[in-house]
């Protein structure tokens, strides 16, 4: 009986010691099912570096010192900046969400903290809080807010440093190649402890001070993923917080690797979930909800020379491969630095809205088709629905592995019946293209399948 006692006491001690795993509450796993069902979002990329106009990471590509970048702050007066005017244009596109930065690499907050005067409201002449103004347009509106936060700063002092804060400039940086592995982790574990704070601080603020936030989108952990130089983030402790504060918060981070615990949501960086083009995503596909970024052009934040923008064509076949994976698009717009959304981006939103006015319902709350993809196009399904998304001309006639034969066979956009046989023993459908289908973008067909 001792024996079994102490074994007990054990166990329970064990049990103890080992930290609690995530268990996402009712409200969280409602708030997945939403997102998995907006399959398009608007991602932006503001602040101060749009003043430069070469993309948001100046501070450190361009090898600025500190002081004088944050000088910028003083002429910052975006006078056309409109929230209103954004939301709609993006609401009108189809996108359900939106994507902000609230504080990027460069460590100044689009919102007004206490934490800091660099920041919107206290650092600049504009005097406005612009992420109040887009969560109220957006809370109006019925678009979803998600707040972009970076967990890697280049201008506090506290911040521990990792790969690419060492630049012209900064002043912790004096020396720092000279230090040991060793020696480099011992002065980062020594700062931590008031960053991590100072970012606890600042997304209590986000949570509570802002309307119909949805989601947080960490990036910059990647900064830390050297071996030379061990540092822990402590990522687990940082998310308990959050889910404290507002439990259907949803919580990504772009660290490029296998969903941490605590996360809700898996992200990819300029590919689609199981390719690795960009280099970025290599990691395995979870069975969390999944979303991919992408740009418009060639850069994230506004730069002046990047007018090599996808055509709208080119665009909505990303949403229809994305949403094919089971995965959101997040199609990111680079704000020019008075506050407008630039020309040429609002035409693309202009067409993807038009054409997900008609092909919207073979997007949203769709998922994944489980079989390989044809080399003809895509397939999204939604209950007793496929829909077969042929993307390419002259493919002649078009086969899918189905399990039963199909109730019907039609042209997605006007009920036009086509010619179809089943092979039961294959349990493969071959459907007949019209001769003058068009694939651009995309030509869809519609089956409805046997309950």
């Amino acid at each position: 009986m001792k024996r079994k006692l102490l074994l007990l006491f054990c166990l329970m001690g064990l049990c103890m010691s080992l930290p609690a795993q995530y268990i996402p509450s009712e409200e969280n796993l409602i708030a997945r099912q939403e997102f998995e069902g907006f399959r398009f979002g608007i991602f932006i990329h503001w602040g101060i570096y749009s003043e430069f106009a070469q993309g948001e990471w100046y501070l450190n590509s361009g090898k600025l010192q500190q002081e004088e970048y944050a000088k910028s702050a003083s002429c910052f007066y975006p006078i056309r900046f409109d929230a209103q005017q954004w939301v709609r244009a993006i609401k009108e596109s189809g996108a359900k969400y939106i994507t902000f930065t609230s504080r990027h690499h460069d460590g100044f907050s689009m919102f007004h903290t206490a934490e800091n005067k660099y920041n919107i409201v206290d650092a600049t002449p504009f005097k406005r809080d612009v992420l109040k103004e887009l969560a109220d347009a957006c809370h109006e509106q019925g678009v979803k807010l998600h707040l972009y936060y970076s967990i890697l700063d280049w201008m506090r002092e506290d911040y521990p440093l990792g790969r690419t804060g060492l630049f012209t400039g900064r002043k912790s940086a004096e020396n720092w190649n000279s230090l040991s592995p060793e020696a480099k982790a011992d002065v980062n574990k020594e700062k931590y402890p008031s960053y991590f704070q100072f970012m606890k601080n600042q997304v209590k603020e986000l949570l509570l001070n802002y309307k119909n936030i949805g989601a947080l989108w960490f990036d910059g952990y990647w900064d830390h993923d050297s071996d030379s130089i061990a540092f822990d983030w402590r990522m687990p402790e940082f998310y308990n917080y959050i889910h404290s504060l507002k439990p259907e918060c949803l919580i990504g981070n772009n660290h490029h690797i296998t969903p941490i615990e605590g996360e809700d949501f898996q992200m990819f960086e300029r590919d689609l979930p199981g390719e690795n083009k960009a280099g970025y995503s290599g990691q395995d596909i979870s069975k969390l909800p999944l979303e991919m970024c992408q740009t418009m052009n060639g850069m994230w934040g506004y730069k002046v020379a990047d007018q090599d923008y996808k055509t709208t064509e080119e665009l909505i076949e990303l949403l229809v491969r994305a949403a094919s994976k089971g995965s959101n698009l997040l199609m990111n717009i680079g704000p020019q630095p008075n506050g407008e959304l630039p020309a040429t981006a609002l035409d693309r939103l202009k067409g993807m809205g038009e054409w997900m006015k008609v092909y919207g319902e073979t997007i949203y709350g769709t998922s994944k088709y489980d079989a390989e993809e044809p080399s003809w196009g895509v397939i999204t399904q939604k209950a007793n629905r496929v829909f077969l998304h042929v993307l390419h001309e002259n493919t002649g006639n078009i086969t899918l592995t189905i399990g039963k034969k199909p109730k019907s066979v039609v042209v997605f956009e006007n009920g036009q019946a086509l010619g179809w046989s089943f092979n039961k023993k294959k349990k493969e459908l071959t459907v007949q293209l019209p001769p003058s289908y068009t694939a651009k973008p995309d030509f869809i067909i519609q089956i409805i399948r046997q309950q």
